[in-house]
């Protein structure tokens, strides 16, 4: 089809797919009368496809499985930032001593869940405890992005 033919074709209503619906219905049903009105009266109709009530229960059952994850712990963490040091440096390293960490103050820190970075966020402080306020949730489209660099 043209592109002109294309956008001078009005768009299909509602009303219109209805009744297409409804036309597509009774063709099926006169189709079923006649492939009833042929076959034996001892045969049974094939069950290839399955049944609404079959996967109404199916989607129970797929629900009842991912509340059996829901349990398993994971490893959160919340990176601050990284560095390299070598073995002789660290050795060096006492109490006070002061790592240098690629992190900028202010800057966004890393969640990671099992060692996938699934957020972003800032650190706060409530009951004297640290914790940290998601700003930025990774997608698991952006994190596929991530990977393929």
């Amino acid at each position: 089809m043209s592109e002109a033919a294309a956008a001078t074709e009005e768009p299909i209503s509602e009303d219109d797919w209805a009744a297409a619906m409804a036309e597509q219905t009774t063709a099926d049903e006169a189709l079923a009368e006649l492939d009833s009105s042929q076959a034996q009266p001892d045969a049974q109709p094939a069950n290839i496809f399955q049944q609404f009530g079959e996967s109404a229960n199916k989607s129970d059952e797929g629900l009842r499985d991912f509340e059996m994850i829901l349990d398993i712990p994971v490893q959160l963490t919340v990176e601050l930032g990284r560095t390299r040091i070598s073995i002789r440096n660290l050795l060096q390293l006492g109490h006070g001593s002061v790592v240098e960490l690629d992190g900028m103050a202010g800057e966004p820190m890393d969640v990671l869940v099992n060692g996938t970075l699934i957020a972003q966020g800032e650190v706060v402080v409530v009951n004297d405890k640290f914790g940290i306020r998601l700003t930025d949730i990774i997608t698991p489209s952006e994190r596929m992005k991530k990977l393929k660099r």
